[in-house]
């Protein structure tokens, strides 16, 4: 059987993780940039972004292990993984747990659009091209939705466990 169906459905999953974050990004920004505070809340929520990217890299690593039990050889690696550059780059996203990396929020943006691109592509050729099957980008909306639910969930309970930590640090 061809691979590109399950080659899309990785791609999927990938989405899924990672294509909702451009818009978190951005709104996250655009409510909490303020050069005059520095140590307000809506500062503290910029930083908290690749944080948030990291934590749901590392739910995408647990689906790749869920996806790979019980047999985690190399050759079993080999075989179950479609495009392994893209998975690949799709785990560096745990790199943003290093606090290094966590303190440039830009980074974690950069590395989210690789994702964002097959969005963009899929309603581009869907404008331009009129044999692109429709239910690609239907399928592409939903997963852009369940991302932006992920992601958006994800941040929310970071930035609770951070006012929680702050707060007994405090006492």
């Amino acid at each position: 059987m061809d691979n590109s169906f399950f080659t899309y459905l990785e791609q999927l999953e990938l989405m899924a993780f990672f294509s909702g974050y451009p818009l978190l990004y951005a709104v996250i920004i655009a409510i909490g940039k303020n050069k005059q505070e520095k140590r307000s809340f809506k500062n503290r929520l910029v930083s908290l972004l690749p944080l948030s990217y990291a934590m749901v890299g590392t739910l995408f690593l647990g689906l790749q292990l869920k996806k790979l039990y019980p047999d985690y050889t190399i050759e079993n690696i080999n075989h179950s993984m479609q495009q392994p550059w893209l998975i690949t780059w799709g785990l560096l996203s745990l790199l943003f747990w290093i606090p290094a990396l966590g303190k440039k929020p830009v980074l974690s943006l950069i590395h989210s659009l690789v994702f964002f691109f097959f969005l963009l592509r899929d309603l581009f050729l869907q404008s331009f091209q009129s044999s692109h099957d429709k239910n690609v980008v239907r399928n592409d909306m939903k997963i852009y939705s369940d991302s932006l639910l992920l992601n958006g969930g994800v941040f929310i309970l970071i930035v609770l466990f951070s006012y929680l930590f702050s707060r007994q640090k405090n006492r």
